[in-house]
């Protein structure tokens, strides 16, 4: 594993994030289409996460509602000591070119297609520079961390779809960003390069502190994140932590479960909830109605 310089940066403090109420909605031929209800979100300064959930669940609208490329309807959002719904469009870009590194799906929305790798990464530092980062790795040293080492200075036409892919997560760590926000990172490579991409972030986050918060319907990627966020209907329908799966309770009072209890339990069906003298909870189903009033 390469090991990046960093010449006079101190350790980046990965960011906080913290989301409290997030509704975004937005029109589709003239409708409203809730992306998001009533969100609620907290990940750590240095935490890794990552995000699951069923296509159109809304996950990767939350990611780039932390990455500052859209502004959520309502609620409240927080990255590091910023605020997201009042922050001014000078302070948004300085954000974006020097705190958080972003990932989108889809290799070329990442990338400037007449830049040789070596120079797409030179250009997000140089972003970086204005915003006032400093002591920066050189460009080559990223793309070592990412396999790339011998093709800094090809075409990006002749690069494969996994480069291109490994370029795109390379061009988001080039600023050593305290929030790093990726967007299905591994969806065009195999599994040896999978797992490459997803080392390299587990190094960034174990070096520098790096906050990452990472899209994926990949239950071998999941897997590798200490805790899981499953997204449901634009609600957080449950998390997990080292591998066990919980039930959240959002601010609201709702509680969604997680997946394969919901698998046991129809829609519609009555919960009755007790509260056990040893601070035990149990959910007992009342599969008739009737019985809910005994």
């Amino acid at each position: 594993m390469t090991v990046l310089t960093v010449l006079t940066q101190p350790a980046a403090r990965g960011l906080r994030v913290s989301a409290h109420g997030l509704v975004h909605i937005y029109r589709m031929e003239g409708n409203d289409v809730v992306a998001l209800s009533s969100v609620d979100l907290d990940v750590a300064p240095g935490e890794r996460v990552g995000l699951l959930g069923p296509s159109g669940s809304g996950k990767s609208t939350l990611l780039r509602l932390l990455g500052g490329l859209q502004a959520p309807s309502a609620g409240r959002l927080r990255v590091g000591e910023r605020d997201l719904t009042s922050i001014d469009a000078g302070d948004l870009d300085r954000m974006r070119a020097s705190e958080v590194g972003i990932v989108l799906q889809g290799a070329g929305n990442n990338l400037l297609p007449y830049l040789a790798p070596a120079d797409n990464v030179a250009f997000a530092q140089q972003a970086a520079r204005r915003a006032g980062q400093s002591g920066l790795p050189p460009p080559g040293e990223v793309l070592d961390l990412l396999g790339l080492g011998d093709q800094a200075h090809q075409h990006l036409v002749e690069l494969t779809p996994g480069q291109l892919q490994r370029l795109a997560v390379a061009v988001a760590m080039a600023a050593l960003p305290g929030l790093l926000l990726a967007d299905e990172p591994t969806s065009q490579l195999d599994h040896h390069y999978r797992d490459e991409v997803l080392d390299a972030i587990e190094h960034l986050n174990q070096q520098l502190g790096t906050t990452v918060v990472t899209v994926t319907h990949d239950p071998q990627v999941a897997a590798r994140f200490p805790r899981t966020i499953i997204i449901r209907d634009g609600r957080i329908g449950a998390e997990g932590r080292d591998g066990e799966e919980f039930a959240v309770i959002a601010q609201d009072g709702s509680v969604q479960l997680p997946p394969h209890l919901r698998e046991l339990i129809a829609p519609g069906t009555l919960l009755r909830v007790r509260a056990q003298d040893n601070d035990v909870i149990t959910l007992e189903p009342i599969r008739d109605r009737g019985q809910a009033a005994r």
